[in-house]
């Protein structure tokens, strides 16, 4: 019988409530900015609004697999479908990278050619911008988990924000100084920042999909606290991933000496990786040696990590 261990109760509930709120912030000030950038001509101005059309849209997908990955394992998804957030992480972080892309090349074209920009009507738009992605970023920091799915509708808030700030900088600048460059200026560095949130995300959520040990685990220290126990013989096939943000898991083959109490042993193993180590979804296969098998109590004699 396959067993959900993860946590699918209120805090579940909770982040798919602030991502509601956040959602609803973002949408409605996206229309105004897209108007008021047509009316201003303003790059940084319209690339905010662009960014914050991939904002509502990185949140809508946070919601819609917050919602999935809260569904109970069941039928051919025995883990359940906590990875829909890992996804929705790599998405967000793909949409980061393309778009400072399409903005780092337009911002480079109007550096050459730049066109006049209403200074006073971006500096207005870019501070309500800015107040906006703080409320948004406000409501998703009352999220109760740690999830690359939270974290990656954070990142394209935050990076909004900056953008909303830089928007407004440039603004002030031509404003008092005339230099219309300013706006596409700071619509390159808006894109610098978006490219290092975007490979964050992909990074981190790519770890997870590639079942790479978690952050702050190793697993060539939990072989050797498993090896080190009383009566083991011998520790191979450790593997040890992430099914999903906060959920890390074990597996491995452990030899304890003839005669020994395997289940004694195996209770005993899964004790010290909860207490030590954290982790609580563990799956240990316990046999006996063979007879005469040299006994190890510090490294074990072959590990397969994942």
């Amino acid at each position: 019988m396959a067993h959900d261990h993860h946590d699918h109760g209120p805090s579940h509930d909770a982040d798919r409530r602030w991502l509601a709120v956040a959602l609803g912030i973002i949408a409605a000030f996206m229309v105004v900015e897209v108007v008021a950038g047509i009316l201003a001509d303003s790059l940084a101005l319209l690339s905010d609004a662009a960014h914050m059309l991939t904002d509502a849209a990185a949140i809508a997908l946070a919601l819609f697999a917050a919602r999935l990955a809260a569904r109970p394992a069941r039928g051919r998804f025995t883990f359940g479908f906590g990875r829909a957030e890992i996804l929705s992480a790599q998405v967000n972080g793909a949409t980061l990278l393309v778009l400072a892309g399409v903005i780092a090349v337009e911002g480079i074209r109007r550096l050459w050619n730049p066109p006049d920009v209403e200074g006073g009507f971006v500096l207005v738009v870019g501070l309500v911008g800015a107040c906006v992605n703080i409320a948004a970023a406000a409501a998703l920091g009352r999220a109760e988990r740690r999830s690359l799915n939270i974290e990656g509708a954070r990142a394209h808030i935050i990076t909004d924000l900056y953008a909303s700030l830089a928007a407004a900088t440039a603004g002030a600048i031509v404003l008092i100084t005339g230099f219309n460059r300013a706006d596409a200026i700071a619509s390159l560095l808006v894109a610098a920042l978006m490219l290092v949130s975007g490979w964050r995300l992909l990074r981190d959520s790519g770890r997870v999909l590639l079942e790479a040990a978690p952050q702050g685990l190793d697993p060539t220290a939990i072989g050797n606290a498993l090896a080190a126990q009383p009566g083991v013989v011998e520790v191979h096939d450790l593997h040890v991933w992430e099914v999903t943000s906060g959920f890390p898991a074990l597996a491995a083959h452990v030899l304890v000496k003839p005669g020994d109490d395997c289940h004694g042993v195996r209770r005993s193993l899964q004790a010290m990786i909860n207490e030590r180590f954290g982790i609580n979804h563990v799956t240990l296969q316990v046999d006996h040696a063979p007879a005469g098998e040299r006994l190890l109590s510090i490294e074990p004699r072959s590990q397969e990590v994942h």
